[in-house]
């Protein structure tokens, strides 16, 4: 085995983008197979300046990715997923059990400081009900979003799309 290759980015619980797609593909199937859910949730970053909006930096990324790993299960997987995105598969969770989790994950990005400006959208999309594959999945999670917020850096103005 490549001592070089890891599943994890730097010793975090964070999976790579390619490790993700595999477990997410090999959980998909064991659900097929036990006939229970999956919701596949997708956290989108936008830091906004001077009333532009810019994709999120990998650090902002890997922040979210850290409270994130406080509020869901060990078993849950977390990934970035492309450039300000974080995404989440939540193991036998169905979209109703899955909106607890989001709005936990949003209360803790509304008490966090960022430091800039963030906007945030949340979609969330749930086999079977959504979809039958991972990339159809990913499809609906980020055309259903949940939540959409902007996080203001030193006085707290949110403001929830759905």
């Amino acid at each position: 085995m490549n001592s070089s290759f890891s599943f994890y980015e730097d010793g975090s619980r964070v999976l790579t983008p390619d490790a993700f797609q595999f477990v997410l593909e090999s959980e998909l199937k064991r659900a097929v197979r036990s006939q229970t859910f999956l919701t596949l949730v997708v956290v989108e970053a936008k830091r906004e300046w001077d009333e532009v909006s810019v994709t999120a930096d990998d650090g902002t990324v890997r922040e979210l990715a850290e409270m994130v790993s406080h509020e869901v299960r060990d078993t849950d997987m977390i990934s970035q997923t492309g450039t300000g995105r974080l995404s989440l598969a939540l193991l036998d969770a169905d979209l109703e059990s899955s909106r607890t989790v989001i709005d936990r994950l949003v209360g803790r990005f509304d008490s966090y400081d960022f430091g800039a400006p963030l906007s945030i959208a949340v979609g969330a999309a749930c086999y079977p009900t959504h979809a039958v594959d991972a990339d159809s999945l990913r499809r609906e999670a980020l055309s259903h979003p949940v939540v959409s917020r902007r996080l203001a850096s030193e006085h707290r103005s949110s403001e929830d799309v759905k």
